[in-house]
């Protein structure tokens, strides 16, 4: 799996990311090309932390952990994978803001110091700076070939 991390990927990430426009339309889904960059947005800022998602119960994150590898694996995620409320998004949303604001994530995701080479996801544990990485990736490269990208 490629990783935000490499600098080709990164840069392929950007390039496809400035391809979409405000009438791109979604191979599968319900969200419009706004509604998805808010959502990716969104996952980015949980990275970073401006975003906290409540932590579960343990039993939950027991569970959870389960299905971390499928976060940063090679295999490509399914269509239609249910998502957390949370990261849900149902209104209308301007697609010059969100891409933008997207970008600055990205950017800020970038430069995260991932002390000691790790840092904690919210429902899913401790990930590699490596895993984070590649699971940024999956998510974006994920959301950009539904919108075509």
């Amino acid at each position: 799996m490629r990783s935000l991390f490499e600098a080709e990927a990164h840069q392929d990430i950007l390039d496809r990311l400035h391809t979409l426009t405000p009438e791109s339309t979604g191979k599968w889904g319900t969200m419009d090309v706004a509604q998805m960059l808010k959502h990716v947005n969104t996952t980015m800022k949980i990275a970073t932390g401006e975003v906290a998602l409540v932590s579960p119960p343990w039993y939950k994150k027991a569970m959870f952990s389960l299905f971390r590898s499928m976060l940063y694996n090679d295999r490509p995620w399914k269509q239609n994978l249910p998502t957390a409320p949370e990261l849900k998004i149902a209104g209308t949303e301007d697609f010059e803001k969100e891409k933008k604001a997207l970008l600055d994530s990205i950017g800020k995701f970038m430069a995260l110091p991932f002390s000691g080479g790790k840092m904690e996801h919210p429902i899913f544990g401790i990930f590699t700076k490596e895993q984070w990485g590649k699971m940024q990736y999956k998510h974006l490269d994920h959301h950009l070939r539904q919108f075509g990208a």
